[in-house]
């Protein structure tokens, strides 16, 4: 794996969570709306909205740049809409780069001619 697709999966982990918790909070805001008088919305909804678009830029990067096949770019696009996808996204990238690191180290030193 090289440093630029390193690097992409990185900026996808990286967003991940905090679009995951961001969602989370606007679900507890918008039960808030609805049964008191705190309205959070407007200011988690934007905050969401900015985490959820940087989530599809740094996928589509991802994407582009690991050449993943579409049932795996589907599988992590699906996990950015639900509420808690963004931590499974996480921990399926995490482990996907860690298998990639020890590929590449096998790799270099011959055990693997791949």
């Amino acid at each position: 794996m090289d440093i630029k697709t390193a690097s992409a999966i990185r900026r996808l982990r990286l967003v991940s969570t905090p679009e995951a918790v961001s969602f989370l909070l606007l679900l507890v805001c918008s039960v808030l709306k609805r049964t008191t008088d705190f309205n959070a919305v407007p200011v988690m909804g934007a905050v969401h909205g900015v985490l959820f678009i940087l989530y599809v830029i740094f996928w589509a990067d991802a994407w582009n740049r690991t050449k993943w096949a579409p049932t795996t770019a589907a599988v992590y696009f699906i996990l950015s809409v639900l509420p808690t996808g963004g931590f499974f996204a996480d921990r399926k990238l995490k482990r996907e780069a860690e298998a990639a690191v020890i590929a590449s180290r096998a790799r270099q030193e011959g055990i693997v001619n791949a």
